[in-house]
């Protein structure tokens, strides 16, 4: 029986176009392993884009499906995985959102479109701490980010790494997971790190 993993939102905002681009390419550094070949690497993931980058996506292609206020594109990215665009309508505003669905499970575009209607009509704007570490990888540039490699023991391998700049040790490779509150803090535009944090569903 196929289980989908978590959805989550890895960008917070409206991501612009060249943002929405970025954001396709997040996992491009990662190993050619059975999570990226089974595009499980992918399944789940989510992010707001405008209204222009939702109309730019339509037209690229006839879309695999449409339906209603989604649309499916007809190009997988891997295995039966592919992006979906939503057009939804959330506390009476129009809103736009991309993310990665694995169409052998049938309800998976309509499970994640509860999923982001859940997550945005929250009433106090939050993120959880997975979502903090999901936006600093996907805003961090690929000089600055990676997969850990021989550098590392071997149970630690293939997971993501960032750069960090401890005062006394210039800068270090440092797993994504590991970053203490002030490292995170430090990698959060301003606007992100006073905001409060909610547990992951």
């Amino acid at each position: 029986m196929f289980v989908s993993p978590a959805h989550r939102k890895v960008f917070e905002g409206v991501a612009s176009r060249h943002e929405m681009y970025a954001l396709f390419n997040r996992h491009s550094q990662a190993p050619f392993d059975e999570k990226r070949i089974a595009g499980t690497r992918y399944v789940g993931e989510w992010f707001e884009i405008s209204e222009a980058g939702y109309d730019q996506m339509f037209e690229i292609l006839p879309p695999l499906f449409y339906r209603g206020d989604m649309f499916a594109m007809r190009e997988f990215l891997a295995a039966s995985v592919t992006s979906v665009f939503f057009a939804l309508t959330i506390d009476d505003r129009s809103r736009w959102f991309h993310g990665y669905c694995d169409l052998s499970d049938r309800q998976s575009p309509d499970t994640m479109r509860a999923e982001i209607i859940a997550r945005e009509c929250r009433p106090v704007r939050a993120m959880n701490a997975r979502e903090k570490l999901d936006h600093i990888w996907s805003t961090t540039g690929p000089d600055f980010r990676g997969y850990a490699d021989s550098r590392f023991p071997a149970d630690l391998r293939n997971r993501q790494i960032v750069l960090v700049y401890p005062s006394a040790q210039g800068k270090i490779w440092k797993l994504l997971d590991d970053l203490t509150d002030e490292e995170i803090a430090a990698k959060l535009p301003v606007q992100f790190r006073l905001l409060p944090e909610t547990i992951a569903a």
